[in-house]
């Protein structure tokens, strides 16, 4: 590849101060590896479109199709399209957002026909992939029915778009559609007013997945607009504003000037003062310039890993699933630091920046841990932000949507995010704070606690999906147990770690599975298949079944593995996992499990971590088998690349580390599990400055196994890795073999 240079501004974190400093660094276009493409087939659900590093705007194509795989907006098996929205999710189970909808046009159209049918929208789009082409803040596609190039870039902010219409064209206009929505989301008041002659603004104030969401827009154009129309629930309405559940505008600009129309737009959850203050440059359009600007953004995030391998498709894989892992969280305060809350209260973030999209039953469990050694910043600031939700609801965040508390899926995740925070020295935050509402969360009687308190686990006739939620509230309860043992928290220490033993009530010991029990203490459900799946409703397990779900025991493997009568029936149980038939049965399965090695299921989330039990079981050349069977078989160059939903980054973080060699088993440890790398030299540039290197001798598909490490020229004889041990930099040596060294941890 081409080698280019690049000015790095790296933030540098000493032990005894804060500074910063430029660094030159020689190294490849990175961004040229990325595929946006990659996780927009299959179940990936994923998007290509434009945003920056944990962006607040996301501009990105609309098919306007309703359904699961398009909850992104976008799906690559579709050929139709119904415009530009400015907010999207990457890799959600549940669709949502896809707000403020621009559209170019070359003709008049009738915007009265009310309709969720995307065939009879008028401004609808063919396309084919053949005039398509994306890169990391970029997007491009040719729009075959108004005959237009359209090309998106954007800022933290702001979305810039750039449309060129063919010369011949008589008419250049723009569609914004406010009332188009798919999937979970409904308008309920929006608004629009041109305000002069290269500006128009409004908001959409809708309800969905996110109950609440409010979006205040300002958008400006490169030319005068010359005429409008304004629709009021699909009326034609005179004057210069409009105000309805559904609004819409097409405008038209004066074609002779040139062929090419511009358009930048920046939003706010607070105000369209806000927006206007978070609107880059206002009166200047600088589409390239912005577009390069972004480039040279994702380079400086993709350039935090420098990996070597002869293979390029590897570097796509790995470059790609990085930049995944940076989209969300995503920025949700304005430049002023303030944002919206879900009881429509305004928010100040003072020192730190708030994120929202925060899907922490995915993310807790590598993504999170990746940002911590990435950008430790954004971490700090995502518990600031997590801090504010509290404030607002009394409890910590179970999945943050735009503000919003939607209490999807189990568990109270944002507690292991703070304490891996706690443990890794990353604390720019009341940390007292921090514990008391971790505590008060763990303490509250809603989301099943109440039961699970009175039982010491939760019983499957009180609560569907009871395993899993016992299982993750035990792991939750050890993580504040050890937030409390680090402030001298004594009394809340042994309640919390006695507490975190729920799991041993539904460990059936005859089985080896996790299995629901009734409120008497004794009674197992039944019938029992382990194999048995039954999506969110009816079931003991959440999006999974018994094989996926009962290895759930993060903080304490020795007594688990024990309980299952030592190590050697607890490997041969966890091999049966991955060469158990991928039959799932019932009638109500979730889609959810994909991605299948026998039972295993890598496309959710609860089966990242089992591979590597294998390393705490005293098997560590067992991981190191499946680990790299996980990663060949389950990433792809191709859209279907990724084998669930990609879930805010949790896929792509799950690769990023095990390809590196290290895994994030117990994220609240603040270690890694180690695991065969999968490239030859692997260089981590860390915040402070250091870097810490991975090298894997004598490294080919075959030689798999770990035969010896070194660390700084030292033998390493570990299975794990602290985060400080590798916040001081060096090098870590592997030497590969075809054949395990089964000698090489005493």
């Amino acid at each position: 590849m081409k080698k280019i240079a690049f000015i790095l501004l790296t933030l540098i974190m000493l032990s005894c101060s804060e500074s910063k400093y430029n660094t030159l660094q020689n190294i490849e276009d990175l961004t040229a590896y990325v595929d946006p493409f990659i996780g927009t087939g299959g179940h990936g659900h994923t998007f290509p479109g434009a945003t920056r590093p944990f962006g607040m705007v996301q501009v990105s194509p609309v098919n306007g199709t309703q359904g699961w795989d398009w909850v992104s907006g976008y799906h690559h098996s579709d050929s139709v399209m119904v415009g530009f929205a400015h907010l999207h999710l990457s890799g959600t189970g549940i669709g949502d957002l896809l707000d403020l909808l621009v559209m170019p046009t070359n003709k008049a159209l009738d915007l009265n026909v009310a309709t969720t049918n995307r065939n009879k929208l008028p401004y609808k789009s063919t396309y084919s992939h053949s005039n398509e082409s994306a890169s990391p803040g970029y997007y491009q596609v040719y729009l075959e029915t108004p005959k237009v190039n359209a090309e998106v870039t954007s800022t933290l902010r702001t979305g810039y778009h750039k449309y060129t219409f063919q010369e011949e064209s008589t008419i250049q206009s723009l569609v914004i559609d406010l009332g188009f929505a798919i999937n979970w989301d409904k308008p309920l008041e929006t608004a629009l007013t041109i305000e002069n002659s290269t500006t128009i603004t409004g908001y959409r104030h809708s309800t969905g997945w996110a109950k609440n969401q409010k979006v205040f827009f300002v958008a400006e154009f490169s030319k005068p607009i010359i005429a409008h129309n304004l629709y009021q629930n699909h009326k034609l309405s005179e004057g210069n504003s409009v105000a309805a559940d559904k609004t819409a505008a097409q405008l038209f600009f004066n074609p002779t000037d040139d062929n090419t129309l511009q358009l930048k737009l920046a939003l706010s959850s607070v105000s369209i003062n806000n927006a206007k203050e978070n609107l880059d440059n206002p009166g200047t359009f600088n589409f390239d310039e912005t577009r390069a600007a972004s480039r040279d953004a994702w380079q400086e995030a993709l350039a935090k890993i420098v990996v070597q391998t002869p293979t390029d498709s590897l570097k796509t894989i790995f470059y790609t699933s990085l930049y995944h892992a940076q989209i969300a969280p995503t920025t949700f305060s304005d430049k002023n630091g303030q944002f919206r809350l879900q009881n429509d209260s305004i928010a100040q973030a003072t020192n730190y920046t708030a994120y929202s999209t925060l899907s922490l039953w995915d993310t807790f469990r590598a993504e999170h841990p990746l940002l911590t050694i990435l950008n430790p910043k954004l971490t700090s600031d995502v518990v600031n932000s997590m801090l504010a939700y509290y404030d607002e609801s009394g409890s910590l965040p179970v999945w943050t949507l735009y503000g919003n508390e939607t209490n999807t899926m189990t568990g109270y995740h944002s507690i292991p995010v703070i304490v891996e925070a706690y443990k890794k020295g990353i604390r720019d935050y009341d940390v007292e704070k921090a514990y008391q509402a971790m505590k008060t969360t763990m303490m509250q009687d809603a989301r099943g606690l109440k039961d699970y308190k009175q039982y010491g686990y939760l019983p499957f006739d009180k609560m569907d999906e009871s395993v899993t939620i016992t299982l993750e509230y035990a792991y939750n309860d050890w993580c504040v147990a050890q937030m409390a043992k680090a402030l001298n928290k004594e009394e809340d220490y042994h309640y919390f770690m006695k507490r975190a033993e729920a799991w041993k009530h539904l460990l059936d010991i005859d089985t080896g599975f996790m299995r629901g029990k009734s409120s008497d203490g004794k009674s197992w459900n039944q019938p029992f298949d382990p194999k048995h799946s039954s999506h969110r409703q009816h079931t003991d397990y959440t999006e999974g079944n018994a094989w996926q779900h009962s290895w759930f025991v993060l903080h304490d493997t020795e007594t688990f593995i024990d309980m299952h009568g030592g190590v050697k029936p607890f490997t041969q149980h966890l091999e049966q996992l991955f060469a158990e038939s991928s039959e799932i049965t019932g009638s109500n399965l979730s889609p959810d499990i994909s991605g299948l090695i026998g039972q295993y299921a890598h496309g959710n989330e609860p089966s990242h971590h089992i591979a590597f039990l294998f390393n705490r079981a005293g098997q560590p050349w067992r991981t190191q088998y499946w680990t790299r069977e996980i990663l060949t078989s389950q990433y792809s160059t191709k859209p279907d690349g990724i084998s669930g939903n990609e879930d805010a980054g949790q896929i792509s973080a799950w690769y990023v580390l095990a390809s590196l060699g290290i895994y994030s088993f117990n994220p609240a440890l603040a270690e890694y599990e180690i695991t065969s790398p999968l490239f030859e030299t692997s260089k981590i540039n860390l915040p402070n400055g250091k870097t810490f290197t991975i090298k894997a001798n004598n490294l080919s598909i075959e030689n798999r196994y770990i035969q010896s490490i070194t660390l700084n020229g030292e033998p390493y004889n570990k299975w794990s890795i602290s985060h400080d041990t590798l916040l001081r930099g060096g090098e870590m040596v592997f030497e590969m073999g075809s054949k395990p060294n089964k000698s090489w941890i005493k």
